[in-house]
């Protein structure tokens, strides 16, 4: 008998009439993979065919389900996740649950008997906890956890192979898929000769996704397919300037890319193809601000989903978003420090809207290819952008660099278009400032400066980033807790990460009068030093200011404390928050909140 059933039936002897968890106490919903008369593959669910229609991301999902999706996927098991599948119930949508499979590029190893028996623990644990769910559709075992080579690590898919294995004797009535890469180098051969238990190969595919299946077929592909991601091509994929900068396509361009790759890469696969998932349903820094993602930061929907909930519901939204008709730089994309730059749009809404433009230049992001990881928002620029209107922008940059000009058009009823044009500028750098306030750490902000500068008796420390216990604002504060009583101990926020003043960075914060932030104490009476600035003279890259706040005694109240930076050289601080504090004697637990440059 499952625990869901024999937890509900502890519950109804004892007479307690306590509502439990959908999660807990569910009844699942068979889904089956069979093969059709033609010899092509489909799924079923309680008995009736199922197409997946999805998306990935964390977006809303009552705005997915009125879009005429019927599935969202997600990449690894949360805390949320039991919520996440409760609320699909209620909206009639599947989850594809996935379990995150650590990356040997971040520091796994297949190799190693203690890390990988953790893991098949963990996922073993959460089938345990969630293969009653009704929402359930699919189990994802790891997302590219191949890596981004050849895909010919035997251990890799026999870790995948052991973990379907386990699963299918758990939950017989969920089909196991993995998720790869596209399907270049190993990756057909791995999935179908190492891993029987795996039922269907998901794939990411982007630029590629039009040839996928003939590829695919061609490959000895035999396992039916779903299409795991798909959106604009990618960095990888598409032109660059003679600088190396990538081209992004506006909003308006995605979205045809959107419809035609679902419909070549999944509609008309019909028999391998079991479906698509749409990525990204919401916001992603990935090379740029607005490369992958079906929304805009502020929740403005953008062409791709207008697209999207044509091809799932078969009928365009009432009102859908600005198009963009054109858009570009008038002259070159190489300028010199000091030059003026013309960008002209030409932008439209389909309902005669007025539309409003956003203009913003960002610095532009020094790493492109990232295969998914965090990646930091380039800061917001002030001073540069010297006209603008809804039919272009004039700018004059003071500093050599790569920057980025993005527009974005609003249609003031939700609906969004955007657009970015890097520009290189020759000369000496520096003069550019950032736009205040900025953040160093807040909910839902954009955070450039890294809290990687561990010091004094750091392996004593713990950072937990997103403290659920009691936050200032927000969903989430910074939690702190140090036991080592007979030691020193600080944490720096560094730009670039984990440099000492070895490597350019930092910004131009000119402006500031003060950094403000939160803090209180576990106990109270917890003394710790604070400070802006760390990097001195004899580092080729120092900051430019040194400012502190020593001898701090917390309370156990939340309390606003405030950094003095007035008449301070901003120019280049590279160390944005410094906390420091000696050994108490016994175990010591703070907490920051909010901490930002006015």
């Amino acid at each position: 008998m499952r625990p869901c059933v024999l937890l509900a039936a502890a519950l109804a002897l004892s007479g307690c009439v306590c509502a439990a968890p959908l999660a807990v106490l569910a009844q699942a919903v068979p889904v089956t993979l069979v093969r059709t008369m033609d010899g092509g593959w489909q799924l079923l669910r309680g008995g009736e065919p199922y197409f997946i229609m999805g998306a990935g991301g964390d977006g809303p999902k009552d705005l997915l389900a009125a879009s005429g999706a019927n599935t969202f996927r997600t990449w690894g098991v949360g805390p949320d996740l039991g919520a996440q599948l409760d609320e699909a119930q209620e909206l009639g949508l599947t989850v594809v649950v996935g379990h995150w499979l650590g990356h040997p590029r971040h520091g796994f190893d297949y190799g190693d008997v203690a890390m990988v028996a953790e893991q098949f623990e963990r996922v073993r644990r959460d089938v345990l906890l969630y293969r009653d769910h009704p929402a359930l559709l699919l189990w994802g075992i790891g997302n590219e956890m191949e890596g981004f080579g050849e895909g010919d690590d035997a251990a890799v898919w026999s870790h995948v192979q052991a973990l379907a294995g386990m699963i299918k004797e758990l939950d017989p009535h969920h089909p196991t898929m993995t998720v790869t890469a596209d399907i270049g180098g190993w990756r057909v051969a791995g999935v179908h000769r190492l891993c029987p238990d795996i039922d269907i190969m998901g794939i990411n595919s982007y630029g590629g996704l039009p040839s996928l299946p003939d590829r695919y077929r061609k490959m000895g592909g035999t396992k039916p397919i779903v299409i795991t991601e798909f959106g604009p091509p990618g960095t990888w994929e598409t032109a660059k300037t003679d600088f190396g900068a990538p081209i992004e396509p506006t909003s308006t361009e995605k979205a045809v890319v959107y419809r035609e790759a679902f419909t070549a890469g999944c509609l008309e696969a019909g028999g391998l193809c079991l479906g698509g998932f749409a990525f990204n349903w919401g916001w992603k820094m990935e090379a740029t601000a607005t490369w992958f993602g079906m929304f805009l930061p502020d929740g403005d929907k953008l062409g791709a989903v207008d697209v999207m909930t044509e091809v799932w519901s078969g009928r365009p939204p009432a009102d859908l978003c600005p198009e963009i008709r054109s858009f570009g730089l008038v002259g070159p994309d190489v300028v010199q420090a000091g030059d003026t730059v013309q960008v002209e749009l030409d932008v439209i809404d389909p309902e005669g809207a007025e539309v409003t433009v956003k203009w913003a230049v960002r610095g532009e992001a020094g790493e492109y290819l990232t295969g998914g990881d965090v990646q930091a928002t380039p800061l917001e620029l002030d001073g540069i952008i010297t006209a603008s209107s809804t039919r272009g922008a004039t700018l004059v940059v003071p500093g050599g660099g790569i920057y980025r000009l993005y527009m974005t058009a609003h249609d003031g009823n939700g609906g969004a278009a955007a657009a970015s044009v890097p520009i290189k500028v020759d000369g000496e750098p520096g003069g550019v400032r950032v736009k205040l306030p900025v953040h160093v750490y807040g909910d839902g902000k954009e955070r450039p400066w890294v809290s990687s500068g561990w010091m004094g008796g750091w392996d004593a420390l713990t950072l937990d980033l997103e403290s659920t216990e009691s936050p200032r604002s927000g969903p989430t504060c910074l939690r702190v807790d140090y036991d080592a009583p007979g030691m020193w101990v600080g944490v720096a926020w560094q730009h670039p990460a984990n440099d000492w003043g070895d490597l350019p960075g930092g910004f131009d914060l000119t402006g500031a009068r003060e950094l403000t932030f939160w803090a209180r104490g576990a106990e109270g009476g917890e003394t710790i030093d604070f400070s802006v600035g760390l990097l001195g003279s004899d580092r080729e890259y120092p900051d430019t200011v040194k400012a502190e706040l020593k001898g701090v005694k917390l309370k156990t109240d939340w309390q606003r404390y405030r950094i003095d930076l007035e008449g301070k050289d901003l120019t280049r601080v590279k160390t944005a928050f410094v906390w420091t504090m000696g050994g108490r004697g016994r175990p010591v637990t703070f907490f920051l909140d909010d901490v930002r440059f006015e």
